[in-house]
Parts: C-alpha cells; sequence; structure tokens
C-alpha cells in the first residue's frame, strides 16, 4: 500500500534526476512536478528556449511514458490530431488509425497558432480521458497529460484559447529566463564536450512507472485531509476574485477545485497528509493566472495580477 511518505520519497528521487537535465527553474519544476500528481494540465508559456519542451520530454522519460510531440499550425486539422477512419483495401472496412493524442505525455507545442476547431479537439480528452472519432468513442490513456506552450512575444497569426479551454488547464506556468549562474553552468558544462540536455536525457531511466503515478494520485486524493478552515480559505480567496472591481472575469468553481486538488498534491510531496495555508497561497498564482480577466480599465492603470492577488491577501484572513 503506497503511502504519503512513499510519494514524497519517490517523486524527490525522481526530482533529483530532473535536476540534471534542467539546470535551475526550481519554480516551474516544482510545478509541474506537483501538476503531474494532482492529475492535470499544465499551460507553458515563456520565449523560445527556456526548457519548455526539453521539460516535458524528460518527465515522460523519467515516468516511463510514451511521449508525443506535435508542433500546432494554422492549418492543423482535428484528424491530425485525433486520427482518422482509414479504408484498408484488403480487408474493405475502415479500420481506425488513432493520431498522436493517443499518448502518455502530448507536448502542444504553441497551441495558440491553430484554429479554434483543433484547439477545441483536445477538450474531450483533456477533460474526459477519451476522444470521439465518426461518432465512437475511445479511450486514451489513464494518465494522459498535455504540456501546452505558447510564445508570450509574437502573437501575428495566432488564435487566443477561449476560457473555457483555458479553464482545462490547473496550472499557468511562465518561463522566465535562466538566472546567469544556471546559464553560466550550461554553458561550461558545453564547453568541456558534456552535452547535457543530449546525453543525460539519452541515458534517464525511469524513476517511477505511470501505474504508480496512478496510484500516487488516487493515494493523495484519499489520504491528504482537507480541513473545513482551508476550504473556506480557498473559496475566500477565489470568490473575491469575482468580486473585485478591477476584474473583467472572476475564477469559476473549477479554479477552487484547481487549487483544492494542487494544494493536496503539494502537501503530499512534502511528506504531509494536511494542507496549509501556505500550501493554498504558493499555487493561487499558477492557478488563477489563465483563469483571471482583468478589466480593461484595471490593464489601463498597468494592475498586474501579482498586485490584484496581493490585494486580496490583505483582504482574507489566513487560518491559524
Amino acid at each position: 500500500m503506497q503511502t504519503i511518505a512513499d510519494i514524497a520519497s519517490r517523486f524527490q528521487a525522481l526530482r533529483d534526476q530532473l535536476d540534471l537535465v534542467i539546470l535551475g527553474q526550481e519554480r516551474v519544476k516544482t510545478l509541474a512536478i506537483t501538476s503531474l500528481v494532482a492529475g492535470g494540465h499544465i499551460l507553458l508559456e515563456g520565449v523560445p528556449g527556456t526548457g519548455k519542451t526539453l521539460l516535458s520530454l524528460t518527465l515522460a522519460r523519467l515516468l516511463g511514458c510514451r511521449f508525443r510531440r506535435i508542433q500546432f499550425t494554422p492549418d492543423l486539422m482535428p484528424a491530425d490530431l485525433v486520427g482518422a477512419n482509414i479504408f484498408n483495401q484488403k480487408t474493405q472496412e475502415f479500420a481506425f488509425r488513432p493520431g498522436p493524442l493517443f499518448t502518455d505525455i502530448l507536448l502542444a507545442d504553441e497551441i495558440n497558432r491553430t484554429p479554434p476547431r483543433t484547439q477545441a479537439a483536445l477538450l474531450e480528452s483533456m477533460q474526459e480521458m477519451a476522444a470521439t472519432v465518426d461518432g465512437v468513442r475511445y479511450r486514451i490513456s489513464p494518465v494522459f497529460t498535455v504540456f501546452a506552450t505558447q510564445n508570450p512575444v509574437e502573437f501575428e497569426g495566432t488564435y487566443p484559447l477561449p476560457e473555457a479551454q483555458r479553464d482545462r488547464f490547473l496550472f499557468k506556468i511562465n518561463i522566465d529566463f535562466p538566472e546567469a549562474e544556471d546559464e553560466a553552468r550550461m554553458l561550461t558544462a558545453y564547453a568541456e564536450g558534456r552535452r547535457l540536455h543530449d546525453d543525460i536525457v539519452a541515458t534517464i531511466k525511469p524513476v517511477i512507472t505511470g501505474e504508480e503515478l496512478l496510484q500516487a494520485r488516487k493515494t493523495v486524493a484519499t489520504s491528504v485531509r482537507v480541513e473545513p478552515h482551508i476550504i473556506k480559505y480557498i473559496q475566500e480567496i477565489v470568490s473575491r476574485t469575482r468580486r473585485d472591481e478591477a476584474v473583467q472575469i472572476g475564477g469559476g468553481p473549477r479554479a477552487s477545485l484547481a487549487l483544492l486538488e494542487s494544494s493536496r498534491a503539494a502537501a503530499a510531496l512534502q511528506g504531509r497528509d494536511y494542507i496549509t495555508p501556505d500550501d493554498v497561497k504558493t499555487l493561487v498564482a499558477p492557478v488563477l493566472a489563465h483563469r483571471v480577466t482583468l478589466s480593461p480599465e484595471a490593464e489601463m492603470e498597468g494592475l498586474a495580477l501579482e498586485d490584484l492577488l496581493g490585494r486580496i491577501f490583505d483582504q482574507v484572513e489566513v487560518p491559524r
């Protein structure tokens, strides 16, 4: 029987291996692992070259999971993602040929470059772990996880994700440039002929299996208790985003659930079977970053999401 201590130990071993490949970016790695344990999808936003693809590929290798990468383009069709029924000349019958969606870890690269119709093809699979083709429903991997990337700089020819689809992502993680010290370590390794990314990823061994990841999710859901004062704290934070005058669209019920489930995962990864207010506070920004829309007036005044959350934290009493 898997325990909270087992989860904390096994995922720390996974983190140790991840640290060998991704230098720095501590917050990003912590949030990515937390999302996997919570069973959520991730929206990664950062300029090219900051390790978004490498992060998802390495995590797939460490989990012993299948990995597929799709470059989302303006001409990508839903069938290119989900698959299609192909006529077999020998059998004179149609046979379903699954698309790249049928995997464990899917990297949806530059998801905002493909039309809404193709973006929408992801919705059913992200929410229900299934895909429907010609009226037939096909189950996909129970550990299916989407790592979707966006370039925050280049918006020409893009299709912003609608609110309904953004809401399906557990976290939105902004990836900044590496710290000078971490970049210097990477450059030194390459200067010495050690290609960290290629060499280590090629030889990396699974630390946790997909089945163990599924079991970890079940253990977290049943073994990490949530006290009433924590539920009230989460509900009050999210509800205040709906009432603040600077907000056009506040966090919905799925935001509250996302904050609850991710806080559970964060607690388990630290070896605890209970949530603290700090767990919640640490995860509010990645949970709400893509769910809360500031009003045009607030944006014109230069208000940032961090400023709004700081104001909300000042207003909400922290439970003891």
